[in-house]
């Protein structure tokens, strides 16, 4: 099985190109745990199947790194879209994705015939009762505040006045992921607010812990600050692996534009 690691700000996943190469009867979960374990396996935060699709250009499923199945990563769009261009897959510059989120639109900024970063049409935020909607607190409840936003999967946004701590990530982080509030899990987002420009973000993942980077959850964060009117409508987020920039548009549309790397080619038994 012959494979590619490649990252998106650190968000590193294993892609198996299913377009060059079909599989079939392949366990992607159990697949998952085992190559994603960064001491016996390949190391990553999950695989990404790159796969033909019958209403778009590609189709992306994606497993993270405990086997479950998410429904979208914004870091691993960018990825499928370099990979497609510079491996040969398309000559397009503008690509439909089918996801688990639905369609996601990718476009290209190429130079030299390789793809410097993506911008990918995220789809339309949605905030918790459509409204800026924090969960309300109850005297039993030891969590802070959550903003609640779905980007075509599930983000909990924690806003930080001072240091965003590792005891707030690695203790707090898996305690909100697992909330009776989020019987599916949430991906969780401690985000500091530096200016009405700038964001600093760090991300527990739903299925894979904390991770260098993660896009739908900058584009959840830059949401939520907008909303509760912290930030102006484009943001560049600090994450640990570099920076994002993302863009509201007065419908709630976001457009989220990165880079993407490769890292190397392997083969796998």
């Amino acid at each position: 099985m012959r494979f590619t690691k490649m990252h998106g700000l650190g968000n590193d996943y294993i892609y198996f190109d299913l377009v060059s190469m079909p599989m079939s009867s392949i366990d992607w979960q159990t697949m998952a745990i085992r190559l994603s374990n960064r001491h016996t396996g390949i190391g990553g935060d999950g695989i990404v199947l790159i796969m033909p699709s019958d209403t778009c250009d590609f189709r992306m499923r994606i497993f993270n790194a405990d086997g479950s199945e998410a429904e979208m990563c914004g870091n691993a769009s960018r990825c499928i879209g370099k990979y497609v261009f510079e491996r040969g897959l398309t000559n397009k510059t503008t690509l439909t994705l089918e996801t688990g989120a639905g369609v996601k639109t990718l476009h290209l900024h190429v130079s030299n015939g390789e793809v410097e970063s993506v911008s990918v049409e995220m789809g339309k935020a949605l905030l918790e009762d459509g409204l800026r909607q924090e969960h309300k607190r109850t005297s039993s409840d030891i969590l802070p505040p959550l903003f609640v936003v779905n980007m075509g999967n599930p983000h909990a946004v924690v806003m930080v006045e001072g240091e965003i701590t590792d005891e707030m990530v690695i203790q707090l982080g898996p305690r909100i992921e697992k909330d009776k509030r989020f019987p599916a899990g949430t991906n969780v987002e401690f985000v500091r607010v530096e200016n009405r420009k700038e964001l600093t973000m760090r991300v527990w993942e739903r299925g894979s812990g904390e991770t260098m980077a993660c896009g739908t959850g900058a584009c959840a964060s830059a949401v939520a600050a907008f909303a509760k009117g912290l930030t102006d409508n484009e943001i560049t987020v600090h994450l640990r692996g570099g920076d994002l920039s993302i863009r509201i548009d007065e419908d709630w549309n976001v457009l989220m534009t990165g880079s993407a790397t490769f890292v190397f080619d392997g083969e796998v038994d």
